[in-house]
């Protein structure tokens, strides 16, 4: 059986051989070079597809025109592989013209369309442009609730897009009736126990937890951590996350004695899972400290926050502002549990 690393390989020889019998813009050939730049796509190579792509797209386009459907697809295969590789801001221009395009070839209600001017939105989002994202995603969401209907899946995820980017910006009570829509119509139409169900569940309690709506938001993440435990199981790192954040919204609302044993249960799982130095372990580890010090418990907060400065020290430096913050903490709790004079 040939590996994706050999088929490469053969792909490469044929391109050479096709560029020196034929010559480079032979139909042979220019089918070789796509075959082999999606190739190199489908190893997750976009850096060496990328060179391809964009040979391709100038003969098509100095070959066919601008507003050919060929000359679009060769836009759309270089933007994404742009974007594969992170480097988001050089796909925008192609999907800025695909969009363009589109709209004069297929018109403004073509699905080719309402999908290019989604494309375009996210690869704004990528380049961190998410205020340019907006009113696409706020076109599509109309124009799909418009043709498609309310319940079409993908109006449902236009939403879901549209809500995240408004949070994204901060416009976090703009995306909140949107986040309550897309629970409801989810639970209606995929079912209380969807994936994507949970997700909007999720989303919908970190919206009302960033707008200080956090007792509204706690039966969420009780449901969702309880609905991830029955569903992913135990281990499953959503319900470790599903933990946290409820144990976060518990601190926050004065509930700490019922963030510890969440928080600890996070510990000692994280550190069976992801190993005693792993960065999300260290942070599980000053998260519990510091509840027990709020609970009165500083004596056991030590021991945690004494190994947390520890790692911190030698992978950060004595210096760094987080081992800093840490060696105040262990100071805190190393005096809030010494002994009182009498």
């Amino acid at each position: 059986m040939s590996t994706p690393e050999s088929a490469i390989v053969l792909l490469e020889l044929k391109l050479a051989d096709n560029e020196r019998r034929l010559g480079p813009d032979h139909p042979q050939t220019l089918k070789s070079r796509t075959d082999l730049a999606t190739a190199y796509m489908e190893a997750g190579q976009p850096e060496r597809a990328i060179p391809l792509y964009e040979r391709i797209l100038a003969d098509r386009w100095r070959t066919l025109g601008a507003d050919h459907l060929d000359t679009l697809f060769g836009c759309e295969h270089l933007a994404i592989a742009y974007q594969a590789a992170g480097r988001a801001e050089q796909a925008v221009p192609l999907y800025e013209h695909i969009l363009a395009g589109s709209e004069r070839t297929l018109g403004a209600d073509h699905p080719g369309t309402l999908s290019s001017r989604t494309n375009l939105a996210t690869a704004y989002m990528e380049a961190g442009q998410p205020e340019r994202a907006i009113p696409l995603y706020e076109r599509v969401l109309a124009d799909q609730r418009r043709i498609l209907g309310a319940d079409h899946p993908q109006t449902l995820n236009s939403r879901h897009n549209l809500a995240l980017t408004y949070r994204e910006t901060g416009r976090t009570e703009q995306a909140i009736p949107l986040f309550e829509r897309m629970l409801t119509d989810s639970e209606r139409i995929r079912g209380e126990d969807h994936p994507a169900t949970t997700a909007y569940r999720h989303n919908l309690a970190a919206a009302y937890q960033e707008t200080g709506r956090t007792e509204q938001a706690i039966p969420l993440f009780e449901r969702v951590l309880a609905d991830s435990e029955r569903i992913r199981g135990d281990d499953h790192p959503e319900t470790l996350f599903s933990r946290d954040s409820l144990a976060a919204a518990y601190r926050e609302t004065g509930r700490v004695e019922e963030a510890v044993p969440l928080l600890e249960k996070v510990l000692a799982d994280s550190e069976r899972m992801l190993g005693d130095g792993h960065h999300d372990t260290l942070v599980s580890r000053t998260n519990l400290a510091l509840v027990y010090r709020e609970t009165g418990r500083a004596e056991q907060a030590v021991p945690l926050l004494e190994k947390v400065l520890a790692q911190r020290r030698r992978t950060l430096g004595g210096d760094h502002p987080v081992t800093r913050a840490v060696q105040e903490s262990l100071r805190q709790a190393r005096s809030a549990g010494r002994p009182k004079n009498s």
